[in-house]
């Protein structure tokens, strides 16, 4: 199955050949978010904030074929 994933502010870091953040992910059915952010080498120390199709999630949830994974930083500002 095929998953979209979105990396905001910081995280942008990890997808150096799409400088917007974007990219597709093949991945098997059943795979969680956690297994999800190992696959592309993300550090999900630095994840803050997992929204899937517009809805907050926590790691454990389980993604689904053609889900938009959005992965956010903590923000920081005054």
């Amino acid at each position: 199955m095929v998953v979209e994933v979105r990396l905001y502010a910081t995280l942008r870091r990890y997808t150096p050949s799409s400088p917007n953040g974007v990219i597709t992910v093949e991945v098997p059915a059943g795979i969680t978010v956690l297994d999800l952010v190992k696959k592309i080498e993300v550090d999900p120390t630095e994840i803050h904030l997992i929204m899937i199709n517009g809805v907050g999630c926590e790691l454990e949830k389980i993604i689904s074929d053609g889900d938009r994974v959005g992965l956010f930083p903590p923000v920081g500002g005054g």
